[in-house]
């Protein structure tokens, strides 16, 4: 009888609160939110391929073909592994998010070397971002259209091949859609008045938004749009704002906490707040860098034409085979319209924020984006389109599943067979694109081939020095020989603690056993200024990566033996 005891504080049976969860049945035409049941499978299907995914690509050695990658481990690294192991490593221009998480594995000096210290984040991310985008679906559409939506998001195989790497976009994706749930189920609430289902998605929402702006600076546009929204909505409501007030000023604390916490951390550590936009390592200064003298800018540059067709036309490719992403963007912007028209679940519409996002990035952020489709048919940032995968998948099925009930009655076959020919040609399309080889794919491929048999020829040479001894090196640019060769971070002595490096710079005979200069870096500027006690021992060219120099100290230490 015991179970059937009211509870002391609300006076609810349990037998109460079982009548208020039954399972709805199941209705293959009724438009309405997901269930655990109905979820769990879309889950435990994403664990599958996402597994199988980071087999394949660990056999075919794709987990580290990003620089990016290999740097974000780097930064993770320098936080558990470095002569000033702390939060201080973070750096001033990524967003420290995706290192936090990748923190607890990369201390694991073989998960570091062979990148599952990324890959598992990834993957956890890129199932959470499946279940969340079913969920969305299903306040949008039937459950067969639903299913379809989200096989189509989650076989992309750019997506898949994201997923196994250190890169940010399974994080960002998966925040990006829960987002954009939550913020449709919020509405939904404040709608009806439930006023408990409010202030919990309030919370849940300010919690997302903190982690969006700590990992994308897409975040920091999606989390101001989700805030106006909400306080809109909220503002119609003033019965029920006065009951969610403290609610809300818990979302907009931690609204505004990540980009403030961002201002100050850069201030602290990399003396200016705005580091991230105008420091060495911002987009604009990287553009500088990489633009020879006199060259014109990239195509897009100051152009919001080119731009538009440059974002669109990577976002297609990194969603569809061929030609057919043509299509599928048609179909998405139908679907935009139709679901403006009937207003079905506004709130999606934020899904589309990356485009005017990255549009203006490309056009006034220097931020270019090369495909082997437009000039100079080469690969740079292709990967950015992926941003718009929810959007487009989601969009072309609302667009799809108008179609249907169009064709109904006068095309009742046609009708009936269309679930079945779309998941069909879902299936297609993935495998179209596995068999080309998916985009992002291609440029970590292509444009990995010199830095990884540069870095692996350094690791080489590294591995031949004397263990545990010092090593002068910038260890940010090629972070992976390091990684490569397995050598703790700590034993090295680069720009990550700035009094040793500041220190071995003015004598690097005197504070290091071994000294690697690579190209013009600042080693190779201190070696020429201090060369007094250095002994060159070999030298490693390669071509659009500059040369390699080993040098062995004199001075260091006595016990150091001669290599």
């Amino acid at each position: 009888m015991s179970r059937l005891r009211p509870s002391r504080s609300t006076g609810v049976t349990r037998a109460d609160r079982m009548r208020r969860t039954e399972i709805p049945a199941y209705d293959p035409n009724l438009v309405r939110p997901a269930t655990r049941e109905e979820t769990l499978p879309v889950g435990i299907g994403a664990v599958a391929v996402g597994f199988i995914a980071l087999v394949v690509c660990v056999l075919h050695g794709y987990l580290l073909l990003y620089g990016d990658a290999v740097s974000h481990l780097g930064i993770a690294r320098r936080i558990v592994d470095s002569r000033n192991a702390g939060l201080g490593q973070l750096g001033g221009v990524w967003l420290p998010l995706p290192h936090l998480l990748m923190t607890p594995f990369v201390g694991k000096m073989e998960w570091w070397q062979n990148g599952m210290a990324g890959a598992w984040p990834s993957l956890l991310f890129y199932v959470l971002g499946v279940m969340g985008f079913y969920r969305l679906t299903r306040r949008m559409m039937t459950p067969r259209w639903a299913f379809a939506a989200t096989l189509f998001y989650g076989l992309n195989p750019n997506l898949l091949y994201l997923s196994t790497t250190a890169m940010t976009e399974p994080l960002f994706l998966a925040l990006l859609i829960w987002m954009v749930l939550l913020t449709m189920e919020c509405i939904a609430a404040i709608d009806a008045g439930q006023q408990r289902l409010v202030r919990r998605r309030l919370v849940w929402i300010g919690l997302l938004i903190f982690c969006a702006v700590m990992t994308r600076y897409d975040g920091w546009i999606l989390g101001a749009a989700v805030w106006c929204i909400l306080a809109y909505k909220l503002f119609k409501r003033p019965a029920l704002r006065v009951k969610v007030t403290s609610t809300f000023a818990i979302l907009t604390v931690l609204a505004i906490a990540g980009p403030l916490l961002w201002f100050w951390y850069n201030q602290h550590f990399e003396h200016d707040w705005l580091d991230f936009m105008r420091g060495p390592y911002s987009a604009v200064a990287i553009d500088k860098r990489t633009t020879p003298p006199g060259a014109q800018h990239y195509r897009g540059w100051h152009n919001i034409g080119w731009a538009t067709i440059f974002y669109t036309r990577t976002a297609q490719v990194d969603a569809a085979a061929w030609e057919t992403g043509f299509l599928l963007m048609a179909a998405a912007l139908t679907g935009l319209w139709s679901t403006l028209r009937k207003r079905l679940e506004l709130a999606s519409t934020l899904l589309w924020l990356p485009l005017p996002f990255y549009i203006y990035s490309v056009a006034y952020g220097s931020v270019p984006i090369f495909i082997p489709q437009l000039y100079p048919h080469s690969f740079y940032n292709s990967r950015y389109g992926m941003e718009l995968l929810p959007a487009l998948a989601v969009f072309a099925f609302v667009a799809v599943e108008w179609l249907q009930s169009k064709l109904t009655e006068p095309r009742p076959l046609i009708a009936r067979l269309m679930p079945q020919i779309a998941l069909a040609l879902i299936v297609l399309n993935s495998v179209a694109m596995m068999y080309r080889v998916p985009l992002v794919l291609q440029e970590g491929k292509q444009n990995s081939i010199t830095r990884v048999a540069f870095e692996s020829s350094i690791a080489k040479q590294l591995d031949g020095l004397t263990p545990g001894m010092p090593i002068l090196i910038q260890n940010s640019n090629h972070i992976g020989a390091l990684q490569t060769a397995g050598i703790p971070l700590k034993q090295t002595v680069g720009e990550s603690d700035w009094d040793s490096w500041s220190r071995a710079l003015s004598a690097p005979a005197e504070h290091a056993a071994f000294v690697v200069s690579i190209g013009d870096d600042e080693v190779a500027k201190a070696v020429a200024a201090h060369p007094e006690g250095l002994t060159e021992l070999t030298v490693l060219c390669t071509s659009g990566q500059g040369c390699a120099r080993f040098y062995r100290s004199d001075k260091f230490g006595a016990a150091v033996a001669r290599p």
